[in-house]
């Protein structure tokens, strides 16, 4: 295999990277993706330069082969979701870790060149102090944040044991088109734009107050592709911020939905659930000083991006 390989690249995310990656010059991209949450129409407009393959990185036998010689594989493939870690933590477990480990396992016995990992910022926790720093302890509520965070562990250890070239990103709320807002796991802004388009009230757990980092995908995949060029010298092994630096809060970020849309709209509230952390916004100095991290949209622009979206899908 000696092109770039993307785990979970039927994803929304990962699609996202998949295209990107074309865009930028690759002459074709492989794929791993079992499809239990991703989808072969995420691709279907660059399906002509994508090599997929229904795999679980759970199934180390068919997984190996597929890394081998890869230059770059960005690691994608995960159950996403803190309220599913939390109702279901053994599927999650098997995914978050057990696949991670077969991943950077079969890149060190396949010779594989780089690992960009896709690690979370759920790591922080509810830490007081804003922006989250990379240099912060992290504090996991939940199992999610826990496995990602083994996730990273595993990552340096690689590197440091075994020479193995990986960057670690800590992916911040990363919204964008094609995410999936069918889900009771779904990110929450796919399920504000549906209920917008429905107008509808969306269900908004806790008071409302709470705040995200939200973060265009384009932008995450565009630093995904900067984390594999940067000098291993200098990133290897290391950790990441991989958001833009600002907060809004769910209630503001409704509002602005529904000025965009022009209708008025109040959301319904429920108890606040377990495992999810009150504020998140990511320092993104280092990540700017190693990587060029240099975002190219505002809030407000993919917002109206990703609702067009869903205006032209839903």
């Amino acid at each position: 295999m000696n092109i770039a390989v993307v785990t979970g690249g039927a994803g929304f995310i990962g699609s996202a990277l998949v295209r990107t990656l074309l865009a930028q010059g690759a002459p074709r991209v492989a794929v791993i993706d079992n499809l239990s949450s991703g989808k072969e129409a995420n691709l279907a407009e660059v399906r002509g330069s994508v090599d997929l393959y229904a795999v679980d990185i759970r199934d180390y036998a068919r997984l190996a082969p597929l890394l081998k010689g890869a230059p770059v594989v960005y690691h994608l493939a995960a159950i996403p979701s803190v309220p599913r870690s939390i109702s279901e933590p053994a599927p999650s477990h098997e995914a978050n870790i057990d696949g991670t480990f077969n991943v950077l396992r079969a890149c060190v016995e396949g010779r594989a060149g780089r690992v960009i990992y896709a690690a979370s910022s759920s790591a922080y926790g509810d830490t007081e102090a804003l922006p989250k720093s990379e240099t912060m302890a992290p504090r996991p509520k939940s199992p999610y944040a826990l496995q990602k965070l083994t996730g990273e562990y595993y990552c340096a250890v690689f590197t440091s044991c075994y020479g193995l070239e990986t960057v670690s990103l800590r992916f911040f709320n990363v919204f964008g088109p094609r995410q999936d807002p069918s889900s009771p796991y779904s990110g929450v802004l796919s399920i504000f734009m549906k209920r917008l388009l429905e107008r509808r009230p969306p269900v908004i757990f806790g008071d409302g107050e709470q705040s995200r980092d939200f973060t265009y995908v384009e932008d995450v995949a565009e630093l995904c592709l900067k984390a594999a060029r940067a000098p291993g010298a200098t990133v290897s092994g290391h950790v990441y911020n991989a958001g833009n630096g600002c907060r809004y809060t769910l209630n503001e970020t409704w509002r602005l939905l529904c000025r965009m849309e022009g209708v008025e709209i109040q959301p319904e509230y429920g108890p606040p659930r377990p495992g999810d952390v009150r504020h998140s916004q990511a320092d993104t100095a280092a990540a700017v000083r190693d990587l060029g991290h240099a975002p190219r949209f505002s809030f407000e622009e993919g917002l109206r991006r990703t609702l067009e979206w869903y205006r032209s899908t839903l």
